[in-house]
């Protein structure tokens, strides 16, 4: 009989909703505006992502899925003393299938701790992974990835992984504080497994995140769309351009929304009217690439030792395993 799984809502929805009036607030006063990525995904931004990753352009998610799945079976015997497996923004859960297959079957796995934002989400991969793996413990956390490192239960062995190239996602002093403060959570001989995107061609990478059928177009603008619905603000979605744009001295992709024309939004929740100028840009994501001797690097001056990293035979990612 499957164990029910079990939940710690560390992030309620009028904390939620107190986050995104904190970063619209800082983002749109500033000169350079911008908003944060993790408020792309409502309900139609998931939807909306889950269609750009199976685009041909979206080479991130599948050579990800790819890789894991030819190099799972070595993941899981170097991480053999594992007990149990944190997963980082799990959304569905599903390329964690894969590693829990191999956990179980390469080692002690016995209790899985996925953490996301969205509970629903949440709620239906805890159900399937109780069915799926009735021997393991399910814990649920509801949280942002970022700060949720203190709440980690520490009842056994752990391996985080934190998949996607969601590391990509946060400006560089960010990513140290976030590895230093994971680091700090974790025991000796724990581990960390992550995704990465590397640095290849340009014309590889922009077309990913520009898709010809403007699926990524849709995706970036529905930023807007949540802070309408959810702060009362009167932006006109389809008034912004969608661009990515690729700099190659800071290693990423940014990707912007630029007026089209001179526009005044109102934010009547948090009493701000924000004015652009006709082509004026916000930065809505950043999505930084590595290089593995640089990376390796950046996980030494957090303290973790890297072990092994597996890339696809391109090298447009990697997937990496350091010690604590």
């Amino acid at each position: 009989m499957a164990i029910a799984p079990t939940f710690d809502i560390q992030l309620t929805e009028a904390d939620f909703r107190e986050q995104l009036r904190t970063d619209v607030l800082w983002g749109l006063s500033g000169r350079r505006k911008w908003l944060p990525p993790k408020w792309f995904y409502d309900a139609r931004g998931s939807k909306l992502f889950d269609l750009m990753a199976g685009l041909p352009e979206y080479y991130p998610t599948r050579t990800e899925r790819a890789l894991l799945r030819v190099s799972v079976d070595e993941i899981a015997r170097r991480a053999s003393s594992a007990t149990e497996l944190v997963e980082l923004g799990s959304r569905s859960s599903v390329k964690t299938r894969l590693l829990l297959n191999a956990l179980t079957t390469h080692g002690s796995l016995c209790s899985y701790i996925p953490q996301d934002t969205s509970e629903n989400g949440l709620r239906a991969a805890a159900d399937w992974t109780s069915r799926e793996f009735p021997h393991l413990s399910v814990h649920g956390i509801v949280g942002d990835f970022t700060t949720v490192h203190p709440a980690l239960p520490h009842g056994g062995r752990r391996l985080v992984a934190l998949l996607g190239g969601a590391l990509g996602n946060l400006p560089p002093f960010e990513r140290t504080a976030f590895l230093g403060e994971l680091h700090q959570a974790l025991r000796p001989g724990e581990q960390l497994l992550v995704g990465v995107g590397l640095v290849t061609d340009p014309a590889v990478m922009i077309p990913a995140y520009d898709d010809a059928a403007g699926v990524t177009a849709e995706f970036n603008r529905n930023v807007l769309h949540v802070v309408n619905d959810r702060l009362g603000a009167d932006f006109d979605p389809i008034e912004f351009a969608h661009m990515a744009v690729w700099d190659p001295d800071l290693e990423w992709i940014e990707m912007r929304l630029a007026a089209t024309k001179p526009m005044r939004v109102t934010i009547p929740d948090l009493d701000l009217v924000v004015d652009f100028a006709a082509g004026e840009q916000m930065r809505t994501e950043i999505s930084a690439k590595f290089r593995l001797p640089a990376f390796r690097t950046e996980l030494a001056a957090a303290g973790f030792r890297l072990r092994h990293a597996w890339t696809d035979p391109e090298h447009r990612f990697a997937l990496v395993l350091a010690d604590r």
